[in-house]
């Protein structure tokens, strides 16, 4: 349960709170349990704070500092986070669904298996940090930076991926199913076994991915990019390769019924039974 002196503290104010954090700079606030649903805290300094478990739905917490803090198990259901410093802070199975973290930090952080369904990451900086089953069903991470992020098994179905940067990151098991991902870069990515079916990927980079037994069923990978990419073993029944680019690619044991492989002078239809 939270601390009510520390708690008390955070209720009178902003300036009470951070005049009390730089005199105190040694003591670890305790807020776990903590009813904030709903609080207006834009800006403040919860570096480090004890938040598992806390109530935060919906608070305000725009440009906020929580790096470093312990958000396990907490409620962040549609919490305006934008422009936060959420970087190596603990997000373990917390509820972020909905949530608005537009432009957030959240670089190295502890995400494994919350629920960021339906958020908006948009332009937000999430590499290296740890997604491994997280739920990001339909969320819009559009041009957010997802570099060398480990998003082993995450489910990003129907999420909007435009442009992000996915390079080097580990989809392996990975649920892409309908999602957006047009210009996506997907450079030395993996994506083994992931679930690409009907994926929308066209004019993405996926120079040297890992693809080994991916689904790619009825996937759009018009006018990609896949040199040097390894589609060993893939299901790439009704895939769309019209105009890319697949030399140096590896396409042993894949099927290829129906797929539309690239040509200059017009489409070539395999179906292979």
């Amino acid at each position: 349960m939270a601390n009510r002196e520390h708690l008390a503290l955070l209720k009178a104010g902003a300036v009470t709170w951070i005049e009390w954090r730089k005199k105190n700079p040694q003591i670890e606030p305790d807020l776990s349990a903590a009813n904030l649903q709903g609080d207006n805290l834009r800006g403040a300094n919860l570096q480090g704070v004890n938040l598992r478990k806390a109530d935060l739905g919906n608070a305000l917490l725009v440009r906020a500092n929580l790096s470093g803090a312990d958000l396990s198990s907490a409620n962040l259901y549609k919490a305006f986070l934008v422009e936060a410093n959420l970087s190596h802070a603990n997000f373990s199975v917390a509820n972020l669904s909905g949530a608005i973290l537009t432009q957030a930090d959240l670089s190295h952080a502890n995400l494994i298996g919350s629920d960021l369904s339906e958020a908006n990451l948009g332009g937000a900086a999430i590499a290296d940090a740890n997604l491994i089953g997280t739920d990001l069903r339909g969320a819009n991470l559009r041009d957010a930076d997802l570099g060398a992020a480990k998003l082993i098994r995450t489910n990003l179905s129907f999420a909007n991926l435009i442009e992000a940067n996915l390079i080097a990151a580990d989809l392996s098991e990975a649920s892409l199913y309908d999602a957006e991902m047009l210009g996506t870069y997907l450079y030395k990515t993996n994506l083994y076994k992931a679930n690409l079916t009907k994926a929308h990927l066209s004019g993405a980079y996926l120079l040297q991915a890992n693809l080994s037994e991916a689904d790619l069923s009825e996937a759009d990978l018009s006018w990609t990019n896949l040199r040097g990419a390894n589609l060993t073993g893939a299901n790439l029944r009704g895939t769309n390769f019209r105009g890319s680019d697949l030399r140096g690619a590896n396409l042993s044991g894949v099927n290829l019924q129906e797929a539309i492989m690239p040509n200059s002078s017009r489409d070539n239809y395999f179906r292979r039974e």
